[in-house]
């Protein structure tokens, strides 16, 4: 399943150098399936080992921050003006911090033992999920597409994002040690607007959401413990 994550990956930029976005954002959704069950499978089956975790590190590394990376480098080849900001041919390339600093992020969730019940800096499959979802947007809901072509909005996106998964910002699990409405509200509060986003936006949501969850975990800190 970890190397179903990678091969995801890796057909998910053959996807982007042929143009299919929407392909590739299909796959970056099958690898993130694929990243969950992996450990979760390796749980049930006592399968657990230090070769799979680096493996999942590595794996995560080209599917959640090369391929999104990509995803955006080819979005600001094409921006609703047909230039890049500027006129700057090289701008575009900013889009690769993105895959910096999910190698960083990732790194360092490798050797940080604060991260084993919560998360210190947004999760790479988070940033993933809002950028594969651009492509889905564009394609199923084009009214969105100003938004979504927008070169300033990509910047600001990527500038922001890479900054905020290697932040020392303290984000919440969806792990549950149990179901009560009291320590766990928060994670309920999210899982319901969450829901309700997507019936009415659809893939528009995805975006919404992931900030929504870094909104909650600032704002409510003590539950994130």
């Amino acid at each position: 399943m970890t190397c179903g994550n990678l091969l995801c990956g890796c057909l998910g930029i053959v996807q982007v150098f042929e143009g299919e976005l929407a392909v590739a954002s299909w796959l970056i959704l099958l690898a993130a399936v694929l990243d969950f069950l992996d450990g979760f499978v390796a749980r049930a089956l006592r399968a657990q080992s230090p070769i799979g975790k680096e493996l999942d590190s590595l794996a995560d590394c080209v599917t959640f921050g090369v391929l999104p990376a990509f995803i955006i480098f080819s979005l600001l080849r094409n921006p609703a003006d047909g230039a890049p900001v500027g006129n700057a041919p090289l701008l575009p390339y900013l889009a690769f911090s993105l895959a910096v600093f999910s190698a960083l992020r990732l790194a360092k969730f490798n050797i940080d033992t604060r991260q084993s019940d919560s998360f210190i800096g947004v999760p790479t499959p988070a940033n993933a999920m809002v950028i594969a979802s651009l492509p889905l947007i564009l394609v199923y809901q084009p009214g969105y597409s100003n938004w979504i072509l927008n070169p300033y909005v990509l910047y600001a996106y990527t500038l922001l994002m890479s900054y905020l998964l290697v932040a020392e910002l303290p984000l919440f699990a969806l792990k549950f040690k149990s179901f009560g409405w009291q320590e766990n509200r928060i994670k309920f509060i999210f899982l319901i607007i969450s829901a309700l986003l997507l019936l009415i936006l659809r893939f528009a949501a995805v975006p919404l959401i992931i900030f929504l969850y870094i909104l909650l975990s600032v704002f409510a800190p003590k539950q994130n413990a």
